[in-house]
Order: structure tokens, then C-alpha cells, then sequence
């Protein structure tokens, strides 16, 4: 009997060699919480973080613990949409991006 790879580790080769999946994974990650369905949103970021940054390089670039992170993006997690928002901008557009995002929403409220 051969072995098969578990669908998370056949998910994470695909988002680390195609730029055009890790954009759609993301797209349907933010489409899916849009129209209601933050479960399914939230499970697909967490797949989609494992297989790109990982937790612990997204918790230091938004000055976040890992823990945290995981926490928001977990089946039980409640995560405040500023969380949420920091999570995509970050993902989408980098670092420097996320946090003018962070700074500006901080500012505002």
C-alpha cells in the first residue's frame, strides 16, 4: 500500500510554487468572509499562512504573538475584523503596506 500526501502538505507545495493559486487561495479567503462564511474564510487563511509566511514570521512582522494569530484563525477564534484586515493587507501587500493600514485605522477610531 503506497503512501499519499495529506492534503494539507499537497495544499502547501502548491501555494509555494504557484503564484496564481496563492492568489486565487487568498481571493476565495476574503471572498468566502465577505459573503458570510468566515469559517470557511478563516480555515482557508490558516491554510493559506502555513503555506506561504508561516505564523511566526507573520507575528513579528505585525508585532503579534504567533499564538494570537493562530487563535484568530482557528475554528473557535473570534478574530475583530482590524485583525482580519491586518492579516490580508499584510499577505496581499507586505509589511510596509499593513502597517500604514494599521496606522491609519488606529488613527481614525
Amino acid at each position: 500500500m503506497t503512501l499519499t500526501k495529506s492534503f494539507n502538505e499537497t495544499v502547501k507545495a502548491k501555494l509555494q510554487g504557484n503564484a496564481k493559486f496563492r492568489r486565487a487561495m487568498l481571493r476565495e479567503a476574503v471572498g468566502a468572509m465577505i459573503a458570510g462564511d468566515v469559517e470557511t474564510g478563516k480555515s482557508l487563511l490558516r491554510k493559506y499562512v502555513n503555506g506561504t509566511v508561516g505564523f511566526l514570521k507573520l507575528g513579528e512582522e505585525l508585532g503579534r504573538s504567533p499564538k494570537t494569530l493562530m487563535r484568530m484563525l482557528s475554528l473557535t477564534g473570534n478574530p475583530q475584523a482590524k485583525g482580519l484586515f491586518e492579516i490580508v493587507a499584510y499577505l496581499q501587500i507586505g509589511k510596509e503596506s499593513a502597517n500604514r493600514y494599521a496606522a491609519s485605522s488606529d488613527s481614525s477610531g
